[in-house]
């Protein structure tokens, strides 16, 4: 649902993670895993979940790029060194893929 006055968010997809020996010992077999590549991008308009993005992945982020769109950022005091970004990883522990969200 698209407000007036709603930032779009870039999210990039910058590193993928794949740890094969913790997915061996801990992990039940897969038929498919992450389709994410690095460099991927996706635009969330007016906070909303981009198509083809990972559901995990959305929850991770989705409060973040809420406030980004509503133009709301500087997380935690400064964290950033771009107010009006975060870096977010999903929560898969076997294949996590780090994120960047930013406000345009």
């Amino acid at each position: 649902m698209r407000y007036d006055g709603m930032k779009d968010v870039r999210i990039t997809a910058i590193r993928k993670a794949d740890y094969k020996d913790l997915q061996a010992r801990y992990e039940n077999p897969i038929q498919h895993a992450c389709d994410v590549v690095e460099g991927q991008q996706w635009i969330a308009r007016g906070g909303d979940k981009p198509d083809g993005m990972c559901d995990s992945a959305w929850e991770s982020m989705r409060w973040f790029v809420e406030e980004l769109a509503a133009g709301r950022g500087n997380f935690y005091d400064g964290w950033m060194k771009n107010p009006d970004s975060a870096f977010i990883s999903c929560n898969d522990g076997f294949r996590p893929v780090s994120f960047l969200i930013e406000a345009m």
